[in-house]
């Protein structure tokens, strides 16, 4: 099993950003709430599963190195104390790259992190600036220094797919992101997300993204780049240099594994003793968060248990981006035409070995247009 935790403050709120995130206003009364909330919910749920093994804490957010580092280290130690720790559990935190930030890396080593996820986005100022961001490239290298220093783990990730970049500007970039020293990297291209800044400035047409076709040669850059710098493209957006480096906690997510959810807007899934498959969410507002978690012990709005299908499908969607692909009995739920399989491998999209589906490098360049078409082939209930 895995736990997530969400923390949603930011310093500032990214134009690009969907995520449930609030602005940091120094409100301490509010944030300390929160974490005994959020330790609270953690109580409760883990009262639920039970005496679970736990392989990984994910920190996100929001900015969660804005966090406390005791209140870091009460969440670790809680989470710890409920559950059957792995002995190489990992404990990633997500982290903004500010000078402000890079001086508390030590104390959130210190608290039990042992793997750092550091938003850098860009080493080029201009896409920073457009991309919203509170730092500079010079900042980006320093809070990478340092975290080299204070963490056994480094991941960077950065955005690509940015109005007027071509294939030669975003090599140079992520060479000055490979640059920084990362054991992983993951580069994400710039998706405009409904009801965000970009969003609306691309409706009133102030700047528009790249086509199809040059998304597409830019994705093909970034595996070629990674790849020749020994990064394994292990997801569809995330490479790791050797199986140690990869994301256990991500992980867990596109192998179907449990994890619980705890902080406002935070997701889990849990399942039974039955081998029902639970999806929760928290309340995603804070003060409404602490206040549910105050009276009734938990935070939760939604929890209810999947279908079969449903279940099914959330395999496909997760397992499908992934370089190991996903079983096909956790898929048979779906029952999906088998013309439709053969139609998609013959097109070089798809591969089928050792009872797995496995999408190849062609289709996990369409991933969404691949699953949608599984998805349509599939039996209805």
């Amino acid at each position: 099993m895995a736990l997530y935790v969400h923390w949603p403050y930011c310093a500032r709120i990214c134009p690009y950003c969907d995520f449930n995130v609030a602005r940091d206003r120094g409100r301490t009364d509010e944030q300390a709430a929160l974490a005994a909330a959020i330790l609270a919910d953690l109580d409760r749920q883990a009262q639920r599963v039970g005496r679970r093994r736990l392989v990984s804490i994910f920190f996100g957010g929001g900015t969660p190195s804005l966090m406390a580092p005791g209140q870091v280290a009460a969440v670790i130690e809680g989470a710890r104390a409920r559950f059957d720790a792995a002995p190489d559990l990992e404990v990633s935190l997500e982290a903004n790259p500010t000078d402000a930030e890079a001086g508390r890396f030590e104390a959130l080593a210190a608290a039990g992190v042992n793997r750092l996820s550091l938003g850098v986005q860009s080493l080029d100022d201009a896409a920073l600036k457009f991309l919203g961001r509170n730092h500079d490239a010079a900042a980006a290298r320093r809070a990478a220094e340092v975290a080299r220093r204070a963490f056994p783990r480094l991941s960077i990730d950065l955005i690509y797919a940015l109005p007027g970049q071509s294939v030669a500007t975003w090599r140079a970039d992520l060479a000055e992101g490979l640059a920084l020293g990362p054991e992983h990297v993951s580069p994400y291209q710039l998706t405009i997300e409904a009801g965000t800044a970009f969003d609306r400035a691309v409706r009133r047409r102030v700047w528009a993204p790249p086509d199809e076709e040059l998304g597409a040669a830019l994705y093909e850059a970034t595996g070629e780049a990674l790849e020749s710098a020994g990064f394994e493209a292990y997801e569809v957006s995330n490479h790791a240099r050797g199986d140690a480096a990869r994301s256990r906690h991500n992980l867990a997510y596109w192998r179907g594994a449990d994890w619980l959810g705890v902080g406002p807007g935070a997701h889990g899934r849990i399942t039974d003793a039955e081998g029902r498959r639970w999806a929760t969410l928290a309340e995603p507002n804070i003060a409404a968060y602490v206040a549910r978690v105050t009276a009734t012990g938990a935070g939760l709005i939604t929890d209810e248990a999947l279908t079969r299908r449903e279940a099914a499908l959330e395999r496909l969607l997760m397992g499908l981006r992934t370089l190991e692909g996903v079983s096909l009995d956790d898929l048979a739920p779906l029952a999906i035409a088998q013309d439709a399989i053969e139609g998609l491998a013959s097109n070089g999209l798809l591969a089928r070995g050792g009872g797995r589906l496995i999408a190849t490098p062609r289709g996990r360049a369409v991933l969404d247009r691949l699953t949608l078409e599984l998805a349509q082939a599939s039996a209805s209930d």
